[in-house]
């Protein structure tokens, strides 16, 4: 049970790592001048949700797997929330197509580079726990 808080609060703080760095590239114009219409607002209806299914997603480093290495680990485990990110949210539930493709051509690279940041946080705060 221990080790199941742990990677939920990981998850949590590695979403908290994405959401604000994502936050900070929609501040700073970086999302735009590539042409990526996502530039969220830093309010709590926006940030609760994500650092939940952060934690939730988080839970996922219990597969027993790349046990030595976490980093890859987090990286690897990345890939599901890119996935359901891509395949998903975007197309069925915001209807930016697959991909979020609408939003502009390169957000499919800023999706799998915020969720890499999620991953690698996670690991990281697993690691030093």
């Amino acid at each position: 049970m221990n080790k199941l808080l742990v990677f939920f609060a990981a998850g949590c703080l590695g979403a908290l790592a994405n959401s604000l760095t994502l936050w900070l590239c929609g501040q700073l114009g970086i999302t735009t001048s590539l042409g990526v219409s996502i530039t969220p607002h830093l309010t709590p209806a926006w940030l609760y949700p994500r650092v939940v299914w952060g934690g939730i997603w988080g839970i996922f480093f219990f597969l027993p797997f790349l046990q030595k290495n976490i980093l890859l680990k987090g990286s690897i485990l990345s890939l599901l929330p890119t996935a359901v990110q891509l395949l998903i949210v975007f197309p069925v539930k915001a209807d930016k197509g697959i991909g979020g493709i609408e939003l502009g051509l390169l957000t499919p690279a800023f999706v799998f580079f915020f969720n890499w940041i999620w991953g690698v946080v996670t690991a990281l705060t697993i690691k030093s726990a």
